[in-house]
């Protein structure tokens, strides 16, 4: 028996018990250095196993529904003992060989993290960049994020147009799995940071079971959840879950002021005792008052920076920002007894927003504050439509060959994405906007003229795709696979038809129990709608994703860490001509360049140190330069470090208490001021420190409070012509009750 096979011996015969027979024997220090990788575990077997493994490190992992890492899985941790997110095939994160991170719903709820933003900045190699009070985007590796998939099925967002992919309520999903680096097998098209997966809850409870919450936080935020789920017949073979809430909250920013509302509604039916059926509906609703858009000016007239409270709000009084979103869904899937799976998931979305805004420029007079002649206000209403229609069909399960078991994973997609953009405009002169020192929004919604068309097209995409992970001997395994793509894009902004071939690879090498080597390889698909100086598109952007490591993993995936190196390469990436223009029109002209390389570390431990302790802690390191030697997108942190800890205190085991800390390096982003010249404006580095308390009133009643940027820093995550500062220091408290 290989010691791979006695581990996972090891791993699975305490199905039955209850809790670490013993604690591991780690100290913190060892946890937050880079060598943490080289620990000493003490530890007996743990309470949970993946259903359907068995001794031999041949025989893969399958489960009954086929996502790895169910609630049960889960409930109170922060890691999952395996996952589908990157290959679909139902692995280990040691198996997995890129860099993998899990928000857990235990992790959501100890960070009091309300929507999937929240989460998202909490990830290891995830930084935010936040445009203006609705609109934030995020970075992995130097790359924009584009990829997010809802139980595997994609959706791509773009920056300029917000449908609420960051803001929707965390409390509908299981958890959020993050891969970083290209992920073009299971995406398609995409950009090669990092693709995020949100894992929906499901109605596989047979007891009627559920969770009440009530919180009050600063600025007068107000939340109330509902989490609902049991049988809807008396075998249980009809289940079914409801989980809505609402939130009502003003903002440390003047005049705003924001009401959420959101319903989640799935029903599981059992079919036959192999196949189960998963239908859900999902509304989110959003509408905010007093919205911002881009920033504040950063300079007076005379070259003086612009001292700014942290209230101020460059908005008007008449401006809103409101979002309508409506997922409706199925899910197919049927297990077979020789351990294969047949899963059918499709998906239909209606997103809709609405919103007038106003965008004041220019260098006001620091005595009078009236803007200069250059300066103005934009205002805008704009109106968004998006559908999306998706269907993903797979098959995976083991296959034997050559006497040894391996696992394969086969299917096909379709998406059709349609969005609709129109506008009403209207300029706002200085004497209009008035006394900029002076400003509290009281300036006259405009005359809006007749509607426009900004922009309409329809995005498809076709694709097929195959990997298998071959069991090469006791130690090694190889992944390969490859995925084909149709692509098309018609309308006004686009008129293309691309198909490309999206090759995978990838090595995982056992050292020993706990420790494993990798490598990977990846390909990178990403059509453009640049155009250059004769009218041609630009051809898509390509490139590869070269990935390499040691992963850890103790007591069943119970913790979890990893160590690796990457390097990004792009071509074909478009870069503005300067006063060029595509065929005479006022349409910037772009050119193909060598583009982009983005090379650094990323490291991560995560999970439970001892029964009572739980740390996330995560550190990355990159450099991310373009063809002319010049940073990618500076005012991104290009190192980051994220600690989060969880303390059961055994000589009071009612009470549980935590915090951590993020904090990233200095940023600058380029502008011009008053003199015409282009200024870097920089963001120092920074931490934010939180805290956070649960005290267990009895088995069913909870109360917890948490503090967020515990040392009330200022920072900016936009500097420059973005001035957007972020939220003080906040408190909020909650009550729970379970039943």
């Amino acid at each position: 028996m290989s010691f791979r096979e006695k581990s996972c011996k090891k791993r699975c015969i305490a199905a039955d018990t209850s809790g670490f027979k013993n604690t591991f024997s780690y100290s913190l220090l060892t946890l937050c250095i880079s060598h943490a990788l080289i620990v000493n575990i003490a530890g007996a077997a743990d309470n949970t196993s993946i259903e359907g493994k068995t001794d031999t490190e041949e025989s893969l992992v399958v489960t009954a529904d086929g996502s790895a890492g169910t609630a049960a899985d889960s409930a109170g941790s922060y890691t999952v003992p395996a996952t589908r997110t990157g290959t679909k095939m139902n692995l280990t994160q040691r198996d997995i060989p890129q860099s993998v991170s899990v928000m857990t719903q235990q992790r959501i709820k100890d960070q009091d993290l309300q929507d999937v933003g929240d989460a998202l900045a909490n990830v290891t190699g995830i930084s935010a960049s936040q445009n203006d009070s609705e609109r934030v985007d995020f970075y992995s590796r130097g790359f924009y994020i584009n990829n997010y998939t809802y139980d595997d099925i994609p959706s791509t967002q773009t920056g300029a147009w917000n449908f609420g992919e960051t803001d929707g309520d965390s409390a509908i999903y299981e958890r959020i799995d993050v891969v970083r680096g290209s992920t073009g097998l299971m995406t398609g098209t995409g950009n090669p940071g990092a693709a995020i997966n949100m894992i929906r809850k499901k109605a596989d409870s047979k007891t009627f079971t559920g969770n009440l919450s009530a919180s009050y936080g600063s600025w007068n935020n107000q939340r109330y959840v509902a989490d609902l789920s049991g049988p809807l017949n008396e075998s249980g073979t009809l289940r079914g879950r409801v989980v809505t809430g609402y939130q009502d909250q003003d903002s440390y920013v003047d005049r705003y002021h924001k009401r959420k509302k959101f319903l989640y509604a799935t029903v599981a039916a059992d079919i036959t005792d192999n196949t189960t059926l998963d239908l859900g509906y999902d509304y989110q609703a959003r509408d905010t008052d007093g919205a911002t858009w881009g920033g504040l000016p950063t300079w007076y007239s005379n070259g003086s920076r612009i001292q700014y409270g942290r209230g101020d709000n460059p908005s008007a009084d008449w401006t809103h920002y409101n979002i309508l979103s409506r997922k409706v869904f199925a899910n197919l899937t049927t297990n077979f007894d020789n351990g294969w799976q047949v899963r059918v998931n499709g998906t239909h979305t209606r997103s809709d927003f609405d919103s007038k805004l106003l965008y004041v420029s220019g260098y006001p007079d620091q005595a009078t504050g009236i803007m200069n002649s250059s300066g103005y206000g934009f205002a805008g209403w704009y109106k968004g439509l998006r559908t999306q229609t998706a269907v993903d069909a797979y098959a995976s399960g083991p296959l034997e060959l050559f006497g040894r078991q391996h696992q394969l994973v086969a299917g096909v997609d379709y998406s059709r994405q349609r969005n609709r953009y129109i506008y009403s405009s209207s300029m706002l002169s200085p004497a209009d906007i008035g006394d900029w020192n002076s400003w509290n929004g009281d300036v006259a919604e405009p005359d809006w003229p007749a509607w426009a068309l900004s922009s309409e097209d329809t995005i498809r995409q076709k694709a097929s795709y195959a990997a298998a992970r071959f069991s090469l001997a006791d130690p090694l395994s190889l992944i390969i696979g490859a995925r084909y793509t149709q692509y098309s894009a018609h309308g006004t902004s686009a008129d293309m038809e691309k198909n490309n071939l999206t090759p995978y690879g990838g090595l995982v090498y056992d050292i020993n129990e706990n420790y494993s080597a990798f490598a990977s390889y990846t390909s990178i698909f990403q059509p453009q709608t640049y155009r250059d100086q004769q009218g041609n598109y630009l051809k898509p952007v390509t490139g590869k994703d070269y990935e390499a490591g040691i992963k850890g993993d103790w007591e069943n995936s119970r913790i979890t860490a990893s160590l690796s190196v990457f390097r990004i390469e792009q071509e074909n990436l478009g870069q503005i001509q300067s006063d060029t223009y595509v065929n005479n029109s006022s349409e910037n002209a772009y050119k193909a360049a060598k583009g982009v390389v983005s090379k650094g570390v990323d490291f991560e431990i995560n999970g439970a140190v001892t029964d009572n302790l739980k740390v996330t802690f995560g550190a990355t390191r990159y450099v991310a330069r373009d063809a002319a030697g010049e940073r990618t997108n500076p005012y991104m942190p290009q190192t980051s470090l994220k600690l989060f800890t969880s303390y059961n205190l055994p000589i009071l085991p009612e009470l549980t208490i935590g915090g951590g800390m993020n904090w990233q390096n200095r940023t600058y982003k380029e502008a011009t001021n008053p003199s015409g010249t282009t200024e870097r404006i920089y963001q120092g580095s920074y931490p934010l420190a939180n805290l956070f308390a649960r005290y267990q009133v009895n088995k069913n009643l909870s109360v917890q409070g948490n503090i967020k940027n515990l040392f009330d820093r200022e920072y900016n995550t936009n500097p420059s012509g973005g001035v957007a500062f972020n939220e003080p220091r906040n408190y909020s408290v909650s009550l729970n009750y379970s039943f």
